[in-house]
């Protein structure tokens, strides 16, 4: 089978790319969602430097945040209404290119991480799909993310620190933020 493999970097690759060895697959990186440009470039970067050195075929969209801005439009700040917005918008640049490309159907590598919502990823993955008339190949991988953090590091590839929109900075921020405190504290009720 053919297979249109949305990937949103090159750390997230690794593993979903591997669990469809069985099949003829194809990267695509389309994550007009990613800021600054600076960011999107290694990110993209990082990918093309894999794919190119493992003989992995990969292509992407024209980056343009205008797509993402317009997706988001009025729900920028939370994170509930944004994200499912912006997978959606991700997974509909894949499923037309997936239907335009005549692939037998199209997976994301958003599904192996845990910091993401999966059941949103996969709502809207569905509804691309049915729109493009192509189908979704659903990745269950969630249970490899250590192992590609780990082979990404092993690799020396580039890891970003936040999701990829300019609101996801300052959320991953208070999130660092907030995980230093709590551990912090916790030392200092170990150490007494």
């Amino acid at each position: 089978m053919r297979v249109l493999l949305h990937a949103c970097c090159g750390p997230c690759l690794l593993e979903p790319f591997d669990a469809l060895e069985e099949h003829e697959v194809e990267v695509f990186f389309a994550n007009p969602n990613i800021a600054p440009a600076e960011e999107y470039a290694q990110r993209r970067d990082a990918l093309k430097v894999h794919a190119e050195s493992n003989g992995i075929a990969w292509s992407e969209t024209e980056y343009e945040p205008s797509l993402w801005s317009e997706a988001v439009a009025g729900v920028e700040q939370d994170p509930g209404e944004r994200c499912p917005r912006c997978f959606l918008l991700r997974m509909r640049l894949t499923a037309r290119e997936a239907a335009a490309g005549g692939y037998d159907a199209f997976a994301t590598t958003l599904t192996v991480s845990p910091y993401q919502d999966q059941d949103a990823i996969r709502a809207a993955a569905r509804s691309a799909a049915e729109e493009a008339g192509v189908d979704y190949l659903e990745l269950d991988v969630a249970d490899r993310y250590q192992e590609a953090t780990r082979r990404s590091r092993e690799l020396g590839m580039y890891r970003q620190r936040y999701c990829g929109c300019e609101p996801s900075i300052a959320e991953a921020e208070e999130t660092r933020r907030r995980l230093r405190e709590e551990r912090r504290d916790r030392s200092r009720y170990t150490t007494r």
